[in-house]
């Protein structure tokens, strides 16, 4: 398919956006767009100015017989915290207070633009870490664990709290529920990960922590690591064993008479404005 520079240009974007993290040789492009390989590389100097400049991400080049280029999704701080102020107004509604002081979330995490932007900040903070899987827990924190996944372009690993035979053999450990202090049991498929894997846990609401705790355990009976928990929302009321986590939001108060919920932004934004200013 021959085409004109600038919808070259075009289609190797596109192609560069759907495949984060991947390595792609030129003579790929150069032969599908029967152009020369030096064209393409003006090409790809020319998308990864723009990308650079509009903080789309970055292009990485790799040289070399087996080299080409690699894309790596980024967001600016400034679009960052628009999405994380839109958030947390949205959160803070009166009207998601459920009975027992639970928040209601669905909606947020059903939003497909809405989780495609978390995805991308939530991968921006973790950019610097080997990331070879995302874990979470069915089954809210299933369409989060997925827009990160796709923005980091790695499998998402799914723990159940029920035995299901379609999984096949899978390995369990017994946790503390960190809401109600029972002990419980996950469950995950041997054939889910692979031993030796980085993995990033994601979950909606943190409360307790028992669940996150649980996650960690599954992690050493696969002999695999821990590269980062984030969440969606953490509650700040609530106190719990320290570990180390990263949060778009922090519920501060719930007050189910008042129907009130105060909510400010997480660690992975203050943390971001405090590095800017120092």
């Amino acid at each position: 398919m021959k085409l004109r520079r600038s919808e070259r240009m075009v289609v190797i974007s596109n192609y560069l956006i759907n495949h984060p993290y991947e390595l792609t040789g030129l003579n790929t492009f150069a032969s599908k767009y029967q152009t020369a390989k030096s064209s393409i590389s003006e090409d790809i100097v020319i998308i990864k100015r723009a990308f650079e400049e509009m903080e789309v991400g970055h292009i990485e080049t790799i040289t070399g017989a087996g080299g080409g280029v690699i894309f790596k999704p980024s967001i600016s701080q400034e679009e960052s915290l628009q999405i994380g102020e839109e958030l947390r107004e949205q959160l803070s509604a009166s009207d998601r207070i459920l009975p027992g002081g639970y928040i209601y979330l669905s909606d947020l995490l059903s939003n497909p633009i809405l989780l495609k932007s978390i995805g991308r900040i939530i991968a921006k903070t973790f950019q610097d870490e080997p990331i070879d899987a995302v874990m979470t827990v069915a089954t809210k924190g299933v369409p989060l664990a997925n827009a990160v996944a796709n923005v980091l372009n790695v499998p998402f690993v799914i723990v159940r709290r029920d035995l299901k035979i379609t999984e096949g053999s899978t390995v369990s450990v017994n946790y503390a529920s960190g809401s109600s202090s029972r002990i419980e049991k996950m469950f995950l498929s041997k054939r889910s990960l692979p031993a030796g894997s980085r993995v990033l846990i994601v979950d909606d609401f943190l409360k307790g922590g028992g669940t996150i705790r649980g996650m960690i355990s599954l992690l050493d009976e696969f002999d695999s690591s821990l590269a980062g928990v984030a969440v969606f929302a953490d509650n700040a009321q609530v106190k719990r064993e320290a570990f180390d986590y990263r949060s778009l939001l922090r519920v501060t108060k719930i007050d189910v008479d008042a129907m009130r919920v105060d909510v400010e932004l997480g660690n992975i934004f203050t943390e971001s404005m405090n590095e800017v200013t120092e």
